[in-house]
């Protein structure tokens, strides 16, 4: 038995909590629309989402405290797409230049193809974008780690508590410079030349710090041969 003052569940507050939660996404990705609609960094209104929505403008501040909830609301939802697109690339296949230029291009990719809501992701410098940030370099941390194991390198201590930060400077020097580039007036170099060039930079750091702990890294090598992974399909036909 529940404890007194307490009411147990029933189906009425399951549907109606979904129901919320299901208006609640519907607003939401009015609001992607809307701002994906207008100029970057154009100004829009809670009664444009509410008539893309097919709702009333009361009816969306009964799912978001105010304004500002609202806006945080749609940058969270922004972010997370971007790091729906850009996680799954962020893996150890192929070879360390195309890991980097997968990674990179495809965030390049994602701003070319969503310019505004970039620029409205971003007008936050905490919260959902912080997140954002933090969940993606996290994913490179692991990946950079990974590899580090299976190399077989021995770090010192200052060095391995090194990497995150150093992960995190990578992504956010990456970020920036994509930034700084979609908000010029004129958008040079191409996005494919941008994507070369910062790839580059990303291997020329690493590529610096492998060096100073005596590794000589073929970028260019299949990761398999470059970690000394066998081969599972010569593995399944060798006599």
């Amino acid at each position: 038995m529940p404890a007194s003052g307490q009411r147990s569940p029933d189906g009425r507050q399951a549907r109606w909590d979904r129901h919320n939660q299901e208006r609640r996404q519907q607003i939401l990705a009015a609001a992607l629309a809307v701002v994906e609609e207008g100029e970057p960094g154009a100004e829009f209104h809670v009664q444009q989402i509410a008539e893309r929505a097919g709702l009333g403008r009361t009816v969306v501040y009964r799912h978001f405290q105010d304004r500002a909830d609202l806006d945080r609301a749609i940058q969270a939802q922004i972010l997370e797409d971007l790091t729906g697109r850009l996680l799954p690339a962020v893996t150890l296949d192929g070879t360390v230049n195309e890991i980097i230029e997968r990674i990179v291009s495809t965030y390049v990719g994602w701003v070319v193809a969503h310019p505004a809501l970039h620029r409205f992701a971003e007008q936050e410098t905490s919260g959902p974008l912080q997140h954002g940030i933090h969940q993606i370099a996290g994913v490179v941390v692991e990946v950079l780690e990974t590899a580090i194991e299976m190399l077989g390198v021995e770090l010192e201590a200052d060095d391995r508590a090194a990497v995150d930060p150093l992960a995190f400077g990578l992504v956010g020097a990456v970020l920036a410079a994509v930034r700084r580039w979609v908000s010029r007036e004129e958008q040079l170099p191409s996005a494919r030349q941008l994507s070369a060039l910062l790839s580059d930079s990303v291997w020329h750091i690493l590529d610096g710090h492998a060096r100073r702990l005596g590794l000589e890294i073929d970028p260019n090598l299949p990761i398999e041969e470059l970690l000394g992974i066998p081969d599972p399909e010569a593995a399944r036909t060798a006599p």
